[in-house]
């Protein structure tokens, strides 16, 4: 009944599309006709009056000349009667809002504007009497209202305004179109405004209706009843409405909608429907099992098809709603099958899921599924797309899965999965794409497969990450001569690359072996497609710097060996790079300058190598440059003011050099700047004032230079710093007191607990002021509003006064470094309440009273951190005793060894008798000491000779 009723739709649709569309044999403009036909001077006028009211930016009404309006583009005329029955005038250059998804229109299309119509829509055209086809869909008519005179065109059959720009509510007039069979509104505008559809129900002809992206928040609640009982294909992306016994729907579409309640149980009166799409929403609840069993009178979806649940909030297993599709008398129509992206959804897959034998795509990504993939899945021979990364699925992929002769693609990743052999892929004779990955570096699978296996397959898309694949290279990618993308990261492979797989021929657009430890050398025969990708990073590669394909758009070379100068050419073998990266090399010589051919350079990271001379003048011309990173190199000279151009520049580090002169005031221009890093150089002069206008900056790290002067008071209204770190200078002056002020919010590298750290990945989470050994005094600013501060370093300067009392609430603070100061006064009761607090250096300063002993005082057991404060007292008074004793010791020392001294050489040096007798003395005791030796080593020669006899 099913396939009768199948039947049915389709030659409805043939009947349909030969009423609407092929009512009559069209005559274009741009061919050449074999009847006789032209238009009437009456048309023709209206023609040309609707074309001087719009705007044709391309032409595109060029043609629009002469009498014979038949033959002009876009004008379509009966082949019985001069009589204009159709405008086709879509705009072919603009993109869809149906071809990703996104409501743009040819507004939102560069190209497709360049090409859209404009301006005044004239009434002239209430004159084509006989109009039954108009499209002016993927225009851009800026805001202008729909016509109310379009509701006057009695014989329109075919309305097309999507994606034209309109604005204002939808004409109720349209509901005069009585004839209408096809209409569409998608994406009319780009405004949300009030819209009623209370007129739809004058459409007693419609079959098609699509108002996709469309605001209907504000419409009042009606139902369409009996109107839409003939629709074919009904497209209501966003329209939260019931509906009536509309039975012989086939297609319902109320995908990016915005509904906030449970699946609605009216769905179940369809019984026809075919193709459902309820994705992008706020639907909760469970899967209700009425998609597959409906009990009663609400009858069986088993003419389903496609169904699309992704991207909601849908909870619970999915057991009972797959033992309901399973029980269609004539077996599960169902082909395609998205339930990705439900947080919620979860539980074991049922083993019913490999009685849905017309399953051709099955998507259940990112969702909370457990356990493994049931053995039924081996059923699913028509089965080509499996999807199930990002679940909590784990355990062994049973061997089934190697029965889906007609799988073409699969990804299993982001599950921790235990172990995979030949068996699984032995029929997959059609699979192209294979993805099994991982973020974390933690390897749980394994490739248990012999260095003699030939695939079955031949694949065009390989990633496996974090994966063991190795130690040997995998042999069985010699086979593999049709791969565009491979990926093998962090797949413990320890191996040089061999001879044939470079000799493959490959045509690769990502080529992915970071994370292993490949070694050997990288040859330059390797050919690439256009803006591919290649990542070598942190392997063993060795060897001089490789030459590679000018079709880069990345090139990733981080940590390895590589070493020798950078090719001068750089620039102009690969001018299409947008990101380039050869951190951690031990390359030198000096930056070629022909890096600066390279336009479209997004990301330039040279740190970490042994590059000298200077920074080369290669930064014009670089609109999308947000990453410059040169540090830890031998680069001097000048900062070249010619990078204040890099109006994109979000992260400047070029410390670790021996860069000197002051900082270029033209790098204010650079205005979302988040890392401004140029510590441990040899730059001088004062702190910009200018450095506060730089509102996006997170990290500012100027330490280790020769700064000198003020600390500016506009550093204050850096409201996003996440680091301030101006250690190591000669800066002088107050502390400015708005510093208390800062919202702190994040971290690079700091000197924290008395050695430096680098925070990469967790940079969001450390918060850090570090003014260390530089030659300010005063007193401490305020703290109190710094309550997220990790870090707080101001030692080795001269700040005096109490430690303030509100640096209680530093509730985050984990390092307070206070030392060598001349700060007073006792130590603030309210620092018990800082419980992070693992690291305190308060020694070398002048406070008194006693030491707090409770809280995370009590695990400081070092006394070294109050040392020279003589006037403190609590559990480093030991350690002032030993102090005490040790100073009495070394005192006594002295006189010590004058009394010894001249108490026995004094007489020697007056009584000349006593002088001769105790020299008489030791020249006594040496020769009895000579006697002595020598009798030793004639005794010693003796008792060698009986030995050898």
């Amino acid at each position: 009944m099913a396939n009768i009723n199948a039947s049915i739709h389709f030659l409805l649709l043939i009947f349909l599309s030969s009423t609407f569309l092929h009512l009559e044999t069209v005559k274009l403009g741009s061919c050449n006709g074999v009847l006789n036909v032209s238009c009437t001077e009456i048309e023709r006028k209206a023609l040309v009056d609707f074309k001087q009211g719009l705007t044709d930016p391309s032409g595109r009404l060029s043609s629009w000349v002469g009498l014979d309006c038949c033959r002009w583009r876009g004008v379509v005329c009966s082949q019985r009667a001069p009589q204009v029955i159709k405008l086709k005038l879509r705009n072919r250059y603009a993109r869809s809002p149906d071809a990703d998804g996104e409501a743009t229109g040819a507004f939102g299309d560069y190209y497709g504007a360049a090409h859209a119509f404009g301006g005044e829509i004239s009434h002239s055209l209430l004159d084509l009497k006989y109009l039954r086809y108009l499209d002016l869909s993927m225009n851009y008519f800026g805001g202008l209202k729909i016509p109310k005179f379009i509701g006057s065109f009695k014989r329109l059959r075919y309305l097309n305004l999507s994606g034209a720009s309109f604005g204002g509510t939808i004409p109720p007039h349209l509901g005069n179109l009585s004839s209408l069979l096809y209409l569409d509104l998608n994406s009319y505008s780009l405004e949300s405004v009030e819209n009623d559809l209370h007129w739809l129900s004058g459409l007693s002809s419609l079959r098609h209706l699509n108002l996709g992206n469309i605001d209907f928040s504000k419409l009042p609640f009606f139902t369409l009843g009996t109107t839409l009982t003939w629709m074919w294909a009904f497209f209501l992306p966003d329209l939260p409405l019931p509906f009536g016994n509309v039975t012989s729907l086939s297609m319902l579409d109320l995908s990016n909608n915005g509904f906030n309640s449970s699946i609605p149980h009216w769905l179940f009166n369809f019984s026809s429907l075919a193709y459902l799409d309820l994705n992008s929403n706020n639907l909760q609840g469970s899967v209700p099992d009425g998609f597959g069993h409906l009990p009663g009178n609400l009858g069986k979806l088993c003419n389903l098809r496609t169904l699309k649940l992704s991207f909601n909030s849908i909870s619970g297993e999915i057991t009972g709603f797959m033992d309901g599709l399973s029980e269609c008398v004539n077996g599960s129509s169902l082909e395609s099958l998205d339930l990705g992206f439900n947080d919620k959804l979860g539980g074991f897959l049922p083993d019913a899921l490999g009685h849905l034998k017309n399953l051709k795509s099955l998507r259940l990504w990112s969702n909370s599924f457990v356990g493994s993939i049931p053995n039924s899945i081996g059923n699913l021979s028509s089965l080509k797309e499996f999807y199930i990364s990002e679940n909590q699925m784990n355990g062994i992929i049973p061997e089934s899965v190697g029965q889906l002769s007609a799988l073409v693609a699969v990804d299993l990743s982001e599950n921790p999965w235990v172990g995979v052999g030949e068996s699984h892929f032995s029929n997959l004779t059609n699979l192209t794409e294979l993805a099994i990955k991982k973020v974390s570096p933690n390897v749980t699978l394994a490739f248990n497969v012999s260095s003699k296996w030939i695939p079955p397959f031949k694949l065009n898309y390989l990633e496996l990450r974090t994966c063991q694949l190795g130690p040997k290279f995998p042999a069985w990618l010699r086979n593999q001569n049709q791969l565009k993308t491979l990926v093998l990261n962090n797949a413990r492979i320890s191996d040089t690359i061999p001879d044939w797989f470079w000799k493959l021929d490959l045509q690769v657009d990502l080529l992915d072996f970071a994370n292993d430890q490949l070694s050997g050398r990288v040859p330059n025969s390797f050919e690439f497609q256009e803006q591919a990708i290649v990542d070598l990073s942190s392997n063993r590669f060795h060897g001089p710097f490789p030459h590679f394909s000018s079709k880069l758009s990345s090139l990733y070379l981080r940590d390895n060996s590589f070493s020798g100068p950078m090719p001068r050419d750089v620039g102009k073998t690969m001018p299409w790079l947008i990101n380039f990266d050869v951190s951690w090399n031990s390359l030198n010589g000096t930056i070629p300058l022909s890096i600066g051919k390279i336009t479209g350079l997004a990301s330039l990271v040279l740190s970490n190598n042994n590059f000298s001379g200077e920074i080369p003048l290669i930064w014009n011309d670089k609109p999308d440059l947000y990453i410059v990173d040169m540090a830890n190199n031998s680069l001097s000279g000048e900062i070249p003011s010619s990078m204040g151009t890099l109006n994109s520049l979000m992260f400047l580090i070029l410390s670790g050099n021996k860069l000197s002169g002051e900082i270029p005031s033209s790098l204010k221009n650079c205005k979302i700047m988040d890392s401004f890093d140029l510590g441990d150089n040899r730059l001088s002069g004062n702190l910009p004032s200018w450095i506060g206008e730089m509102q996006s900056l997170l990290i500012l790290r100027l330490r280790s230079n020769f700064f000198d002067g003020n600390i500016p008071s506009q550093v204050c209204s850096l409201s996003h710093l996440h680091i301030l770190d101006l250690a190591h200078d000669n800066l002088s002056g107050f502390i400015p007191s708005c510093l208390g002020n800062l919202t702190i919010r994040g971290q690079l590298s700091v000197v924290m607990k008395g050695r430096e750290l680098i925070y990469q990945n967790t940079l969001y989470l450390v918060n850090s002021i570090d003014l260390s050994d530089n030659n300010l005094s005063g007193k401490l600013p305020e703290l109190r509003n710094l309550s997220r501060l990790g870090t707080l370093n101001l030692s080795i300067n001269h700040l005096t006064g109490n430690i303030p009392e509100d640096i209680g609430s530093l509730s985050q603070l984990e390092t307070l470094d206070l030392s060598r100061n001349q700060l007073s006064g006792p130590i603030p009761p309210s620092m018990v309440s800082l419980t992070s607090l693992n690291h305190l250096n308060l020694s070398y300063n002048k406070l008194s009273g006693k030491i707090p002993t409770s809280n995370q005082f009590q695990t400081f057991n070092d006394p070294s951190i109050y040392k020279n404060n003589l006037a403190l007292c609590g559990n480093h008074d030991d350690e002032h005793e030993d102090e005490f004793e040790m100073k009495w010791f070394y005192v006594s020392m002295g006189p010590g060894f004058v009394v010894g001294f001249w108490g026995v050489f004094g007489p020697l040096i007056i009584n000349r008798s006593w002088r001769r007798a105790y020299f008489r003395f030791l020249d006594e005791m040496k020769d009895r000491v000579m006697v002595v030796i020598t009798r030793l080593q004639k005794k010693c020669k003796w008792e060698r000779r009986q030995h050898g006899t």
